[in-house]
Formats: structure tokens, sequence, C-alpha cells
């Protein structure tokens, strides 16, 4: 029981989120920098599949016919409460990304610009260091590597990476909101 109390505070805690999604937008960023992630959908839907590495790998098998990198998913996230994803409103990822961007925005990390409809997400020149050292610790290099294959593989648009998503997931659209997807 304590393990689930401990897994369920890592969880509610913003900076594993924030560093997470500095990681992964450095990883969409490309060589100068310049790059963004076009629209919080799309950022969502990959940070769905880094968040959740059992749910990559099976995106890798169903999606990528030659070359299939290996997520190399170690036996904790396989069984840990962190695997077990809950539907929330608008699929698998959840609700906080506009409040996680805000603080990245706030703290000098995140520089978000609309074009249209679409805002685009990326990192300032701080938020590329921060970024780079979280990359290269033991700690967050499963979560870099990861984000390296998601660009590499799946820099789709953000309605493809849903339709994907929710063909090759169905069980996530068939739960009620709250409800954990086994």
């Amino acid at each position: 029981m304590e393990l689930f109390y401990s897994l369920l505070e890592l969880d509610e805690n913003d900076d594993l989120h924030l560093s997470r999604l500095l990681i992964l937008i450095r990883a969409f960023s490309g060589r100068n920098n310049l790059k963004t992630i076009d629209g919080l959908t799309k950022l969502a839907k990959l940070d769905f599949l880094l968040r959740y590495p059992v749910y990559l790998d099976r995106a890798i098998e169903k999606w990528i016919k030659k070359d299939r990198p290996d997520v190399n998913i170690q036996d904790y996230e396989r069984k840990s409460i962190e695997s077990s994803m809950v539907r929330f409103r608008y699929g698998p990822w959840d609700f906080r990304y506009r409040r996680l961007l805000n603080i990245l925005v706030a703290k000098g990390l995140v520089r978000v610009n609309s074009d249209g409809k679409t805002i685009q997400i990326g990192l300032t020149s701080s938020g590329l260091e921060m970024a780079n050292e979280l990359a290269s610790s033991d700690i967050f290099s499963d979560f870099s590597e990861r984000a390296s294959i998601l660009k590499k593989h799946f820099d789709w648009k953000a309605r493809t990476l849903m339709e994907r998503i929710y063909e090759t997931f169905p069980e996530i659209a068939t739960l009620r909101y709250g409800e954990p997807i086994e």
C-alpha cells in the first residue's frame, strides 16, 4: 500500500510532468531550437505515448513496419500504477496541459505563439538548456530516448495521431471519465 501512495504522489508532482514535457518539446525543437509542436492536441497525444511506454510499444508494433525501435520498458513500468492509464475528458491524456504550459511559460522555459487557431509550442533558450540537462540525467534518460523515438516515427499531424490512437486503443473511447484503462 505504501508503494501505491508513493506512486500517487509522483503523479500529483508537477515537476515530473513539467520535466517530461520539456524533454518532449526538446525532441521536436530541431537542431537550432526553432521548430515547435503545433497544437495542444498534438502535444497531448505525444505525451500520452511518452508517459505510457506500454502503449508506445503497442503503437510501434502496430504502426511501424520496418526497423522498429526498442522502447526498453523496465519491469516496474509494466507493473506500476502509472502504466494503468485513466480516461480523462479528451481521452487518456489529462486536463492539466494548459496549466502546465502556463507554468513553463511563466518560468521562461517555453514559448507559445499562435498561428490561427493552432498554438505553437517551443522552448526558449533557457528551456533548451534545462531540457538538455534533464535529458542527459540518468533519471530522465528513458523519457529522452522515447521522445526521440516519437520525433523520428510519430511526427504526424494531431488528427492523424488521434485517429491512430483511437484505432489502436479502442478501449480508451469506451470507458467513463476517471476510469482506469488496463
